[in-house]
C-alpha cells in the first residue's frame, strides 16, 4: 500500500510554497519572465507589470530565483495536482502566484483540479491572462466555486477589463471599488480577504 507524501514533503516535491507576509495563507510563485502577458507588458512605461514588485526587493536574491524556477520545472510533474492538494492541507484560504501567472491551458486546467479537489479552501488567482481564460470559458469550461479569478488591469489608474471580478492600481487616481487596506494596517491582510470574495467586483491596489 503506498504512503502519501507528507504536507511537507508535498510542498518541497512542488517546489516548495512560498509564505508572503502580507497574506493569510501560502501561495505558489514563479519566475516573472516567464509570464506570457507580463513580461510583455513589463517593457512598456505606465503598466502595471512594469512596476512589477517581484522585479525587486528579495525576488532577485539567487536563492529565491532557485526556487522560483523550481516550481517552474515542477509543474510538468505527473504528480503536481497531487502534491499541491496534498500540500495546501485543506487551508482556509490560498492564493495563487505571489509572483507570476497561468503558463499555459495544461496548467490552468491543473490549477482548477487543485480546486475541485480542496473545496473547504478558498482559492484567489489574480491574472493578467485574460485570452487564455476567455478561451477557457469560450470552450465550455467552468470555474468552481471555491476559485476566485481576479482579472489585473493593464495599465496604473486605468479601468478595469470586462471581467467578473477584476483588479486596477492606483497611484494619482482614486482607486476604483474596494481600496486594498494591506498600506494602512502594516502592509498586511489582517481580516480583509476582498481579494477571495465573490461580492466584491474590484480592489484597487495602490502602486507599490
Amino acid at each position: 500500500m503506498l504512503s502519501l507524501p507528507t504536507v511537507k514533503e508535498a510542498r518541497e516535491s512542488a517546489g516548495g510554497f512560498s509564505n508572503p507576509g502580507k497574506m493569510p495563507c501560502h501561495s505558489i510563485s514563479l519566475p516573472i519572465e516567464f509570464c506570457n502577458v507580463g513580461a510583455k507588458l513589463a517593457k512598456i512605461p505606465g503598466t502595471i507589470c512594469y512596476y512589477c514588485y517581484a522585479g525587486g526587493g528579495h525576488y532577485p536574491l539567487p536563492v529565491v530565483q532557485n526556487a522560483l524556477h523550481r516550481r517552474l520545472q515542477a509543474l510538468g510533474s505527473s504528480d503536481w495536482v497531487g502534491n499541491m492538494v496534498r500540500g495546501i492541507n485543506n487551508a482556509d484560504y490560498f492564493r495563487w502566484h505571489d509572483a507570476g501567472d497561468v503558463q499555459d491551458m495544461a496548467h490552468l486546467q491543473n490549477i482548477i483540479e487543485v480546486c475541485e479537489q480542496t473545496p473547504s479552501t478558498r482559492h484567489w488567482l489574480p491574472t493578467h491572462e485574460i485570452g487564455l481564460i476567455l478561451k477557457y470559458l469560450r470552450d465550455g469550461g467552468v470555474f468552481p466555486p471555491n476559485l476566485l479569478v481576479r482579472m489585473s488591469a493593464v495599465m496604473v489608474d486605468g479601468p478595469p477589463p470586462t471581467f467578473p471580478h477584476t483588479s486596477t492600481v492606483h497611484e494619482k487616481g482614486k482607486p476604483i471599488g474596494q481600496a486594498c487596506p494591506a498600506y494602512t494596517q502594516g502592509g498586511k491582510c489582517l481580516d480583509c480577504r476582498s481579494c477571495w470574495d465573490h461580492d466584491v467586483p474590484n480592489v484597487s491596489y495602490p502602486l507599490h
